[in-house]
């Protein structure tokens, strides 16, 4: 097991290290000059030259690759052009919509994915199997956007039920604020909801057609218990995985849904960071997608102990 983490430290730093490089690339590669692009085209040439200067792009290209990675080591993810504050400082003003955005979305495609994964799977080639089945490929098909906006204008506008965007006043506390992300939940949950249920179908009809499945059948044991104690224990595996996935693709992902809600999220940030090419923020962001995608990964593995005491490192 401990060589097993170790292994798997290495790799996360090797991951991480790839993508500061890419980033670091990715704005050199911009067509033009980096400082003149981030101030637009009033920007005076004194002015240009400035920026580079406090930006480091006035140093060979080896010095300005070993200052950031430096910087970035520190915890040091540079300064924000448009708000003039610490990158750091800006994404984890911006971190609580997005976080709870995925984790009530991920928490509604589960509510509504694994019991109808699970019961298609035991009803295999029914009627309720193709249903979810259909179902499932269509929510897969919609985009989020079309989604989004129809429960806006007849859950929100139309019902009242909810509020159609916003995250809430300056004085509004967490449980208002947490109002405002019923409604893209359910958004996002029922889009990836389709891709967690079949995942589920298909992993429970593996496992029940399995000679312990049947053995458990014959010694009298309940369905309930043959399908929540056996099945679905051992199917467990694919299902975290394509779980622990699903989170990571809704924290980078949900830029779209961010957008339609009018969400002050990651998302929306990297958005205006691109349209306002405040490059440090864009580099950040990546970093820290980055690094969540990697934490994910290692914690979706560590998980498969708890659920298959068979699986070893």
């Amino acid at each position: 097991m401990t060589s097993y983490l170790l292994r798997r430290l290495v790799g996360m730093i090797v991951v991480i290290f790839l993508v500061l490089t890419i980033a670091f690339i990715l704005v050199r590669l911009a067509p033009g000059d980096p400082a003149a692009l981030m101030l637009g085209p009033d920007a005076t040439p004194e002015e240009v030259v400035a920026l580079r200067a406090r930006l480091g792009l006035d140093q060979p290209i080896v010095a300005q690759y070993l200052s950031f990675l430096g910087n970035v080591l520190r915890g040091d993810l540079g300064q924000s052009l448009f708000f003039n504050l610490p990158v750091t400082d800006v994404l984890a003003s911006r971190a609580e919509p997005t976080i709870f955005l995925a984790l009530f979305s991920l928490i509604f495609a589960l509510v509504i994915a694994t019991p109808i994964g699970i019961y298609a799977a035991y009803r295999h080639g029914s009627a309720v199997d193709q249903t979810s089945i259909s179902s499932a490929m269509l929510a897969a098909s919609v985009p989020s956007f079309l989604t989004g906006l129809i429960f806006q204008r007849y859950l929100a506008t139309d019902l009242g039920w909810f509020p159609a965007s916003g995250y809430g006043g300056p004085d509004a506390d967490f449980l208002d604020r947490m109002g405002y992300l019923i409604l893209p939940s359910i958004t996002l949950g029922i889009t990836n909801s389709a891709l967690i249920l079949r995942f589920t179908r298909a992993s429970m009809l593996d496992i029940l057609g399995e000679d312990y499945v049947r053995t458990a059948r014959a010694k009298g044991m309940s369905e309930t218990r043959v399908i929540l104690r056996h099945a679905l224990k051992n199917a467990g595996i694919p299902i975290i995985t394509v779980v622990g996935l699903t989170f990571a693709l809704l924290v980078s992902g949900a830029v779209v849904t961010e957008r339609v809600f009018n969400l002050p999220g990651l998302g929306n940030l990297v958005v205006n960071a691109v349209l306002r090419r405040d490059y440090p923020v864009i580099q950040g962001t990546l970093i820290v997608v980055a690094t969540l995608y990697v934490l994910v990964n290692l914690l979706t593995d560590l998980l498969y102990l708890t659920v298959d005491k068979r699986v070893k490192y």
